[in-house]
């Protein structure tokens, strides 16, 4: 069956141009101009995918995202978020709620269809329930992760992490099992700071599998996807 899509999107204009691009590739799009609407939807239809704006006419998007990781059936729903131009702060707000993906616009609807059909290969587009395959529960059997102390633990073994590399692991885990760009764990890990680059993520990364592979030598926890990021590979 096709993936089914839930575009909340004010812009009709927008909102034409990219279901037709998702819908060329063969998933099934039901838009939505209110959140007032996606929230009746989300009660109605079963989703595999989001794809949400921040700016709406009766709210933001932000707020059905802190909804959706909030409600235990839509939790593991991939959602990628889409803003204006150079809304940083609504960018970081947005990766901190759990997105997985974002774009600001002006965007190429062929790089969304790219992105959207990335996270839903990395869901596993849907179990025999209609629902996203859920990796988290599989990642809280294997690693402990304390916020407050800003410490992980893998296999019950604390893992020498610097505060950078605590930030990049802990949003890994909150998305574990889906791809996250360079740019959103940047943004997770290092907030507004224009010193750092996509060279600086992978510099982390590769530490970070380092001091992985030290606890656990028999396993490659994170796997990178050339073009579009890395993934925490649970399963």
């Amino acid at each position: 069956m096709s993936a089914k899509l839930l575009l909340l999107e004010d812009d009709p204009a927008i909102a034409r141009t990219v279901a037709y691009a998702l819908e060329r590739d063969g998933l099934l799009v039901t838009h939505s101009l209110l959140v007032r609407d996606a929230r009746q939807q989300l009660q109605r239809t079963r989703f595999d995918l989001l794809v949400l704006d921040v700016g709406l006419p009766d709210g933001s998007g932000l707020d059905l995202l802190r909804d959706v990781r909030n409600a235990a059936p839509t939790a593991a729903l991939p959602v990628l978020m889409l803003s204006a131009h150079g809304e940083e702060i609504d960018r970081v707000l947005g990766l901190e709620l759990g997105a997985d993906d974002y774009l600001t616009k002006p965007f190429s609807p062929r790089e969304l269809a790219a992105r959207v059909k990335a996270l839903l290969r990395r869901a596993g587009n849907g179990n025999s329930n209609g629902h996203p395959a859920a990796p988290a529960a599989t990642a809280a059997a294997l690693f402990h992760d304390d916020e407050t102390g800003q410490r992980i633990s893998l296999r019950g073994q604390a893992l020498p992490l610097t505060r950078r590399e605590y930030r990049l692991l802990s949003h890994l885990l909150r998305g574990a099992g889906r791809i996250h760009s360079r740019d959103a764990l940047l943004a997770a890990a290092w907030g507004d700071d224009s010193e750092s680059t996509d060279r600086t993520v992978d510099t982390h990364i590769k530490t970070l599998r380092a001091k992985l592979r030290e606890v656990d030598p028999g396993r490659e926890y994170i796997s990178t996807h050339r073009g579009m990021g890395y993934c925490l590979d649970v399963q």
